[in-house]
């Protein structure tokens, strides 16, 4: 088990910055591949980034050159730094971990077929 704690989620007015933290139970690095999701209502979940168990980065061309993931090894936190958000960014956000892979490509990435799941945090921005 690898119970993953998401947080940081709120409301925010378009061109703002969020910054979400995902707290796992159990050492991370260089053993689980770790990315962040997001689901918008009656659709479903999408990749956003990802973080390899080597350091490798994926981003959704969606947020490229606006949100970072980021992992501190020392406190088994995932982050993901939201720059320049927009209303189109309003979704709940997942942190998900996968033991064999969840870079683009990756059926955790790709289909969301990752082992581990967080129950969520809400992100909304506004105009």
């Amino acid at each position: 088990q690898v119970p993953l704690v998401e947080s940081g989620g709120g409301s925010v007015q378009a061109g703002g910055s969020l910054r979400l933290s995902c707290t796992a139970s159990t050492y991370t690095y260089s053993t689980y591949c770790m990315a962040w999701f997001r689901q918008y209502p009656g659709k479903e979940r999408e990749g956003v980034a990802a973080f390899g168990r080597y350091g490798r980065t994926d981003y959704a061309d969606s947020v490229k050159g606006r949100f970072t993931i980021s992992l501190d090894n020392a406190k088994n936190t995932l982050y993901l730094q939201m720059n320049s958000l927009s209303p189109e960014d309003t979704a709940m956000y997942y942190c998900a971990a996968d033991r064999l892979g969840c870079l683009s490509g990756s059926g955790c990435y790709d289909r969301g077929l990752c082992t581990y799941w967080g129950k969520g945090t809400q992100v909304n921005v506004s105009s």
